[in-house]
């Protein structure tokens, strides 16, 4: 966890001091530049250790020097600079073991199973691991976060490290990439820019994200997110940017109108005979999409929407599978309960409205 000192506020050597020995962290010390630097380098040298790394940074946040220790910083040899980057050894020792092992596990000699893997065979993995750090975050157990974002990590590392050693970029690159743009995408944390609202934060932000790619149209936007996105994600991304363009219903009873077109054309399509698969997938797929506008109209993520039914469905059968091989005293037939497997319609409403209280 990085944490951060303003050196012209009063009594930051003592917190300095505190934050070294509480051994948590690492610590951009601010605005330090200006001072005698002699002296600056002789208080960290009282507080830190002789081998305390530290970087040289902009007022940007771009490396002027190092990381040194501060036993070899020699203050005249270095250029002008803001702040100070006091990387706890700690740390970092754990990522760079981390890219350390995965390289030993790409050697000739290491394990057979990752020295087969491509960036295409690893992406179903990606994938896996980001569903599932997102189930863990909704259980809400920090534990599961932590393990599920480790898992998370390696994918990162582990794509890194084949792209090294194709001589295309390494983990320091990809890195330095995210830790540029997120610079250049907030002038009013790094710069000089005022952002009056969150509104107008949005707005900047999409404006730099533009100059980064000048040739990109809105509609290669779209494109992009159709391709890349999951679809009910992608429809509600692709909804608000045309939105954004004024490419909008004047009022929600537009969005009611076209679902209801939507619904009749689909029905058309599944009672045509002979059937046409694709034509009823199409139809299908626009009501989906009819349904993601009207959901994003109220402020609603249709994707979380289905998510959070698919669980509340799955807990309501897992629910009357249970109830199921309960004394049924308020089943018809009473008696031990099999499984659901061959009880009526008519069981099975019962069960289904019990366990719908518990699940609302």
């Amino acid at each position: 966890m990085l944490q951060t000192l303003d050196s012209l506020q009063p009594n930051w050597q003592q917190a300095l001091a505190r934050w070294f020995a509480a051994e948590q962290g690492s610590l951009l010390l601010k605005s330090c530049g200006g001072q005698d630097l002699a002296k600056l380098r002789s208080v960290l040298q009282q507080i830190c250790s002789p081998v305390q790394s530290v970087t040289l940074l902009t007022e940007d946040l771009e490396v002027v020097a190092g990381p040194l220790t501060l036993q070899s910083w020699d203050p005249q040899a270095t250029g002008h600079f803001a702040h100070l980057y006091l990387e706890r050894s700690a740390s970092s020792s754990h990522m760079s073991r981390l890219a350390a092992i995965v390289a030993r596990l790409r050697a000739p000699d290491g394990c057979p199973w990752d020295r087969a893997q491509t960036p295409e065979s690893l992406t179903p993995y990606i994938l896996e691991e980001a569903y599932e750090t997102v189930a863990a975050i909704r259980a809400g157990d920090p534990a599961a976060i932590a393990e599920e974002l480790g898992d998370l990590l390696l994918q990162v590392v582990l794509q890194s490290q084949i792209f090294a050693e194709q001589n295309h970029f390494d983990l320091e690159a990809v890195a330095a990439r995210i830790a540029d743009k997120l610079i250049r995408r907030h002038p009013h944390v790094f710069g000089d820019a005022v952002m009056a609202d969150l509104p107008e934060l949005h707005r900047s932000w999409e404006q730099i994200k533009q100059r980064e790619r000048p040739d990109q149209s809105l509609g290669q936007k779209l494109l992009h997110y159709a391709q890349s996105l999951p679809p009910l994600m992608a429809a509600l991304k692709i909804s608000c940017k045309v939105v954004g363009a004024g490419f909008e219903w004047p009022t929600v009873e537009g969005i009611w109108a076209k679902i209801r077109e939507e619904e009749a054309e689909l029905r058309r399509e599944l009672e045509r005979d002979p059937p046409d698969p694709t034509r009823q997938e199409a139809e299908l797929g626009d009501l989906l999409f009819a349904l993601v506008n009207l959901g994003r109209w109220y402020g609603l993520d249709a994707a979380q929407a289905l998510a959070q039914t698919n669980l509340r469905f799955a807990r309501r059968f897992l629910r009357m599978e249970e109830l199921a091989q309960e004394p049924a005293g308020s089943l018809p037939g009473g008696g031990k309960s099999s499984l659901l497997k061959g009880r009526s319609l008519q069981e099975l409403e019962v069960l289904w409205q019990q366990a719908k209280q518990e699940y609302l």
